[in-house]
């Protein structure tokens, strides 16, 4: 294990595309950090995904088509570093999620396993999140033991802030005399809000781009405190976490009547309000923020959120990168999950113990 990759596949509620990365692991220690790329998706899958999300059009053909763009995602990043499949021990596929109800005991990750192994002869690590849920946890975030290994020599209490479509905190901390290893450290973990999903759906609507480029439209409007003030009175943010968001809790209803940079400000301040309400919940403040995920690239919403809390730094100032990260973890994750280590743990996820989780698809090409 300790000599051979692990490759991990990750599509977010950004819709962006497939990030790959690579990483060498034993699923506890991580030896070293592999290339990544990220493959976007093409205009006419991105627009089926998104409407799968609604549970519209052949969900069938639409995860097809996405598996297969992982797959060639695989095949990109192997050609990039000149390694085989054969030197890679298991890829970690996240999948598209497209319901998440974890009150109802419901998660549905979109993603064909069997076809991602037999497409790339590589063995397949796939459904991360049905076990936890089936178990009575939120089944998300998963990537907090991934944050624990990276920053378990640091200086803390740390929060890794991942800036998604949903945006997802973990914190983590120390208890005296628990060394360094992962599962002693003391880590809380849960979605604070939306991310990027409201304001990229706000920007797709009114300017035909998928995302606040630049947070061109943000910085020319005007956030509106009462609607964002009636956002955060939502019930959620006084469920105490662990606790997670479907990228279609939250609408745009607030904002509608709003013009297009007014709406963009709005929920760029809501987004960093609600991020900022979240540390209500820690055990103890957090000495540094350190921030991954596509809404990192954002200037408007690194603004209003650096503005309401202290040290907040993109994660590449630690040397990681940022658009790698949650791939990396679904790797690490794939590991754990052939070990049955566990995956999640009751202050991450709320499930009753700590659990492991994932389906295992073996290729059946035999590698020369």
């Amino acid at each position: 294990m300790n000599t051979q990759w692990a490759l991990g596949l990750m599509s977010g509620t950004s819709l962006d595309g497939v990030d790959a990365a690579l990483i060498r692991t034993d699923g506890n220690e991580i030896f070293e950090i592999g290339a990544s790329l990220t493959l976007p998706f093409d205009d006419a899958l991105r627009t089926r995904i998104r409407e799968s999300v609604y549970m519209r059009g052949d969900l069938a053909k639409i995860e097809q088509d996405m598996t297969l763009a992982h797959a060639d995602a695989v095949k990109a990043l192997l050609k990039k570093v000149n390694l085989k499949p054969r030197d890679v021990h298991v890829i970690g596929f996240h999948g598209q999620t497209i319901a998440h109800r974890p009150h109802e005991g419901l998660t549905w990750q979109m993603g064909n396993g069997a076809l991602l192994a037999e497409k790339t002869g590589i063995d397949v690590v796939c459904d991360f999140r049905r076990h936890d849920v089936a178990a009575g946890g939120q089944g998300a975030p998963l990537v907090p033991l991934f944050h624990a290994s990276l920053v378990k020599h640091m200086e803390l209490p740390v929060v890794v802030l991942n800036l998604g479509g949903i945006a997802n905190i973990t914190w983590i901390g120390r208890s005296e005399n628990t060394g360094e290893d992962i599962m002693a450290l003391d880590i809380m973990a849960f979605d604070t809000s939306p991310g990027n999903v409201l304001i990229n759906e706000w920007a797709l609507r009114h300017t035909g781009e998928s995302l606040d480029r630049d947070g061109k439209l943000a910085f020319a409007g005007k956030a509106h405190p009462d609607i964002v003030k009636r956002y955060l009175a939502d019930p959620f943010f006084s469920v105490h976490p662990p606790k997670s968001l479907d990228r279609n809790y939250f609408t745009l209803n607030l904002v509608e009547n709003l013009s297009k940079e007014d709406g963009a400000a709005t929920l760029t301040a809501f987004t960093a309000a609600a991020i900022e309400a979240a540390q209500h919940y820690f055990p103890v403040s957090a000495k540094h923020w350190y921030v991954a995920g596509g809404g990192r690239h954002n200037p408007a919403l690194m603004q209003a959120i650096t503005e309401r809390l202290t040290y907040v730094r993109p994660v590449e100032t630690l040397g990681w990168f940022g658009d790698a990260l949650e791939a990396q973890a679904f790797a690490y994750l794939a590991v754990r999950s052939i070990k049955r280590l566990p995956l999640t743990l009751p202050t991450t996820t709320g499930t009753n113990r700590a659990v492991t989780g994932g389906a295992f698809y073996a290729s059946q090409i035999i590698h020369p």
